[in-house]
């Protein structure tokens, strides 16, 4: 009809609407591509900077020298010996296979050691060096060098290799440095280094962290393929600070010596104030320089394989029942529970009964009635039994803790063991049964559970001897030389003053266990007691000279001197040695007279610790 609009055709208005999807889906389009190019651009900008640079620059660690050990007259126990090593970047080398073979015209690297270091620069980062040889000679260095154009890749650079000196006396406390294991090389980038090397054992371990001194580094551009292309920054690492130590090296030798007769023995030498180590002897003995990086690895495998394990520092690794010595710690807790007096007397008759259970006295026929100054002068076994019994083992091991036994010291030194003082908590959570009576009865004499180390000992010792909370130390803080004054313990001075006068009597009064121990010219007094830990109940049922060596008992010895103004405390303990009295006392006895005539605390160094040659005796103080 006139006057209507005509209708479009159907394919008209079709195209149209596909027009319009279209137009829709573009502008979507783009509107998310612009959306993501402005996140990119914009929201995330700092994000993919971040990233950019991480693939652009590399930042290479550099090791810092490790610090000297020294002993407390800084004689050197440690120092690092200059030498020099080859290593290659992969990144810079190229073909790293064709430099690697250009290399052994100068050096010998065989086909197999090729094979592996192409092999190993495939699986780590390009950047990383690679160690190709040490210990290169003057001329070997300087052949490389002058072919260096032709070496891509290549540096010879000085490598100090850790020296040890009079190792043979002085290996466990050092001890040695090695490998850093697979499990530890997160803990700091420097420690993936090929070359480096960590302390294992002795203060070498125990200050690990302060001896490696801080990681420097060196910031470069690198293009896509790891190529360096310039050096942006370098950060030069930080010595590790040399370490003087508590110890005398010449009065470590002189105890070594008079122990050197004895197969398996350990003694700490210790300032009764101070707490500082000033010897800490363990048989056998064993040279770090010998093993150090397996340089000798048959020696390695003879030291692995000793019967008498001379790598264990049996000072501080050493676990041994304390025997008798245990009863000063079962002394003095009965006497500040109440649980007994100074005056009372409880009877010895050679045995206790304990309901079914009977307990002999070393003595057979028994110390009569004792108080608690002949018990403790005469270690009367009877009566350490009843003042357990009424103690408890929950006081007694209060009171062990208190005088430094099982723990662990932050002394500086690795490896140390913490022993065991046992008590009912620790029995229920280890075997799921309840503590008995009679086992009081037997760690009232140190025997059954108790274990300690010779460290422990002498720690114990200076506790009783000073009346101070002393921590054992063997580094000098780096601030100042003398050591922190420890702070008073928590037990009776009358009490203490009682122990004393006991342990006194032990080595100077008739019927002392310890009258072996007595000085030789008399000079002065020393404060002691025996102990003799069974290793089994042959021990206690046969004649030692009967059993093989391995069965006999231990022999072990403490003691303070001068007993009036206590300076020096000495814990010694003989493996198998048989009685506390007759073995390890002579001992002590020697090594206190050498220690109060080196006198090393009275000695002079220009850091303020005393005078005079380290290799010179002083006049006894």
């Amino acid at each position: 009809m006139f006057g209507q609009n005509p209708e479009p055709p159907n394919d008209l208005r079709s195209f149209s609407r596909r027009a319009l999807l279209l137009g829709i889906t573009q502008t979507g389009l783009f509107s998310a591509l612009g959306a993501r190019l402005y996140q990119l651009q914009v929201t995330e900008h700092n994000r993919y900077t971040l990233l950019a640079d991480e693939n652009r620059i590399s930042v290479e660690v550099l090791s810092a020298p490790r610090g000297r050990i020294l002993d407390r007259f800084e004689q050197v126990l440690a120092a690092n010996a200059d030498g020099y090593r080859i290593t290659i970047v992969p990144s810079l080398a190229g073909k790293l296979d064709v430099v690697l073979q250009r290399l052994s015209r100068f050096i010998p690297i065989t086909e197999v050691e090729r094979a592996r270091l192409v092999h190993r620069a495939r699986r780590q980062s390009p950047n990383l060096p690679l160690i190709i040889a040490q210990d290169l000679t003057w001329e070997a260095l300087a052949e490389i060098n002058l072919h260096a154009p032709s070496l891509p890749g290549v540096r010879t650079e000085r490598a100090g290799r850790r020296q040890y000196f009079n190792g043979d006396w002085m290996g466990h406390i050092v001890g040695y440095v090695g490998a850093v294991e697979r499990q530890a090389m997160d803990d700091d980038p420097v420690l993936r280094l090929p070359w480096m090397r960590v302390g294992k054992t002795g203060v070498e371990g125990g200050m690990e962290r302060l001896l490696r001194g801080t990681r420097g580094s060196v910031t470069s551009e690198i293009d896509a393929r790891g190529h360096i292309l310039r050096h942006l920054d370098r950060v030069e690492p930080k010595p590790g600070p040399d370490l003087t130590l508590t110890v005398d090296v010449v009065l470590q030798a002189k105890v070594l010596e008079r122990l050197q007769n004895f197969r398996r023995a350990a003694a700490v030498v210790m300032d009764v104030q101070s707490g500082g180590v000033l010897a800490m002897a363990s048989i056998p003995t064993y040279d770090p320089s010998t093993i150090l990086d397996n340089t000798d690895p048959k020696a390695w495998a003879q030291l692995q394989a000793a019967i008498d394990d001379p790598l264990i520092n049996r000072a501080t690794r050493g676990l041994y029942p304390p025997g008798s010595t245990f009863k000063i710690i079962t002394g003095l807790a009965a006497l500040e529970a109440g649980t007994i007096t100074l005056k009372e007397k409880l009877e010895c008759s050679g045995a206790y009964t304990f309901f079914d259970q009977t307990y002999r006295c070393w003595k057979r026929s028994g110390h009569d009635a004792c108080d608690f100054h002949k018990a403790m002068r005469e270690s009367c076994d009877c009566y350490f039994y009843e003042a357990a019994r009424r103690t408890g083992m929950d006081a007694i091991a209060l009171m062990a803790r208190k005088l430094g036994l099982g723990q662990i010291f932050d002394a500086g030194i690795a490896q140390q063991k913490s022993g065991l003082i046992p008590d009912p908590d620790w029995k229920r959570g280890r075997f799921g049964r309840p503590w008995l009576g009679g086992e009081t009865i037997l760690a009232g004499i140190g025997q059954g559970y108790v274990s300690t180390t010779p460290l422990q000992l002498a720690v114990m010792t200076c506790r009783v001897a000073s009346g101070l909370a002393v921590n054992p130390q063997l580094v000098l803080a780096q601030t100042s030389p003398r050591l922190q004054r420890a702070q008073p313990l928590s037990v009776s001075a009358q009490n203490l003053a009682a122990l004393r006068k006991a342990l006194i009597a032990v080595v100077h009064e008739t019927g002392g266990t310890g009258q072996r121990a007595q000085p030789e010219d008399g000079d002065y007094q020393i404060a002691g007691k025996t102990g003799t830990s069974q290793v089994g109940r042959a021990s206690s049922e046969m004649a030692q000279s009967d059993l093989a060596w391995d069965m006999r008992d231990h022999s072990l010895f403490i003691c303070y001197a001068p007993a009036d103004t206590p300076k020096y405390a000495v814990a010694v303990v003989i493996e198998h040695g048989g009685g506390g009295g007759a073995t390890a006392a002579p001992i002590a006895r020697d090594i206190i007279a050498m220690t109060l005539d080196r006198d090393p605390i009275g000695r002079a160094t220009r850091d303020g610790l005393g005078g005079g040659s380290p290799t010179e005796p002083a006049g006894r103080g």
